[in-house]
């Protein structure tokens, strides 16, 4: 990469006999927030920094707003990073960028991609690529440098106004309040907040799938423990009030066996009740109960005989949320439209998972039928009534069963890139992302790699 200053920021390539620092881009100096940006993402999470690199890439002046210091949302902050599928009945349905980047760290770290033409749909699991949320983390700042795309982190939107052939944003930064101007905003939080800033509405589902803070844990060995014994005491336990079922898995009302049979990652169920978890309050609230339910469990274990030197080693920094808000798009998905593989005329991307609601006795999966796979409308990513607003994530136009399906992280990647590319085209043009002809979209995901059903080339899951 050739030296030069881009946007406030002077670019350099480390010495190779630095061995901290080989072979990374880091930044020398400041980073100088411009005034005006052609496409601004909020959000550098799962869909949020491929919507970034790809508007960059395309050649938008872009600005990604990210409230952590990580790139990379659930797969990174979360600890889920095992992202798919990005396959369906053995072809790939989902590529491009996000692709490139799960790639990027597999071949980083020496791993290995699962064996996709041995594809079984009950198996699904199977199919997720396992990836250092480190190593993920850091490409992603790579790949941002690269796309020459301005990063901000530790910053959160606090104002948006809609102002005709742009739109103006308040972003609360470390040092106060800094405004910009954005001809394209791409909201990629995953609960809709700039969206909901804007005036936009959204939908929330009367019973929200519960949440789950991931964490990691070792120092025991099952053949030295009595799981009888186990079972007894935490039920006893459990029945006077001290301990929830979900603390130990997906279950309100079973013993979670199976989460103790290898150290590990271990997850749990925190249910919201009437706790908005799109706002700052409700956030609060879980992130605490998360860890409480974490640690009543530790406090527990730690006391039964062979497991006496469990330890923690890692909670994860955010607890994972599986559905907050979803638009009201000028498409909604139905899980009809999900199940039967309805193919939209303005389809920008493929999804692939079956459908997948988390409740109190665990989980409910629906499995598509052999070489049904899912699309996702362009319509379903612009709220009703916007202008030059896009979504990508999570918050996408759909009921709540299509959604539990839609929200996985190759759809988001997927969704990410679209939106990027979306907004690239519709700032450089000056052409209202509605009205933005599906042939160019299609083009320009193409070039990047990605696979745009319907397009010459698009996989044929039924072929």
């Amino acid at each position: 990469m050739r030296l030069r200053s881009h946007q406030g920021i002077t670019l350099r390539r480390i010495a190779p006999c630095d061995p901290f620092r080989k072979g990374l881009v880091f930044y020398e100096g400041l980073i100088a927030m411009d005034s005006g940006y052609e496409v601004v993402v909020v959000g550098g999470g799962t869909a949020g920094v491929v919507a970034a690199i790809q508007a960059g890439r395309a050649g938008a002046k872009t600005l990604l707003v990210e409230k952590s210091e990580t790139l990379g949302g659930t797969m990174t902050n979360g600890r889920v990073n095992y992202p798919g599928l990005f396959h369906a009945w053995t072809h790939q349905i989902v590529k491009g960028i996000g692709w490139e980047l799960v790639v990027k760290c597999v071949e980083e770290t020496g791993a290995s991609l699962p064996d996709f033409s041995k594809q079984q749909a009950a198996e699904h699991w199977r199919e997720q690529v396992r990836i250092n949320p480190f190593i993920f983390a850091a490409l992603c700042d790579e790949a941002l440098v690269e796309a020459e795309v301005t990063p901000l982190f530790s910053a959160m939107v606090a104002e948006i106004e809609v102002r005709g052939d742009h739109t103006r944003i308040q972003i609360c930064t470390k040092d106060g309040l800094k405004a910009v101007r954005a001809k394209i905003l791409v909201d990629c939080t995953g609960d809709a907040d700039a969206v909901r800033m804007a005036g936009y509405g959204v939908h929330r589902s009367i019973k929200p799938q519960p949440a789950s803070h991931l964490y990691s844990i070792s120092g025991y060995e099952m053949t030295r423990a009595d799981i009888q014994r186990i079972r007894q005491a935490f039920e006893a336990e459990a029945k006077a009030g001290e301990l929830e079922y979900s603390d130990l898995g997906w279950s309100s009302t079973q013993f979670g066996e199976r989460y103790l049979e290898n150290t590990g990652a271990k997850t749990n169920h925190i249910y919201l009740g009437e706790t908005r978890a799109d706002s700052s309050e409700g956030r609060t609230v879980l992130a605490m109960e998360g860890r409480r339910s974490i640690l009543r469990l530790y406090r527990f274990l730690r006391k039964q005989p062979g497991m006496e030197n469990l330890q923690i080693d890692e909670i994860a920094p955010e607890c994972g949320m599986r559905e907050t808000v979803r638009i009201h798009g000028k498409a909604t998905i139905t899980v009809d439209d999900y199940v039967t593989g309805r193919l939209w005329e303005d389809a920008v991307c493929y999804s692939f998972y079956p459908i997948d609601m988390h409740g109190a006795e665990g989980v409910s999966k629906t499995y598509l039928d052999a070489g049904v796979v899912a699309s996702i409308p362009r319509r379903a990513m612009l709220p009703v009534n916007s202008t030059n607003v896009i979504v990508a994530g999570r918050c996408v136009s759909s009921d709540q069963l299509a959604n539990s399906a839609l929200r996985t992280q190759a759809s988001c990647m997927a969704m990410g890139q679209a939106a990027g590319a979306m907004a690239a085209l519709s700032a450089m043009a000056n052409v209202e992302v509605s009205k933005l002809p599906m042939a160019d979209v299609c083009s320009l995901l193409t070039e990047h790699d990605a696979i745009v059903p319907g397009a010459p080339h698009a996989a044929n899951p039924q072929q």
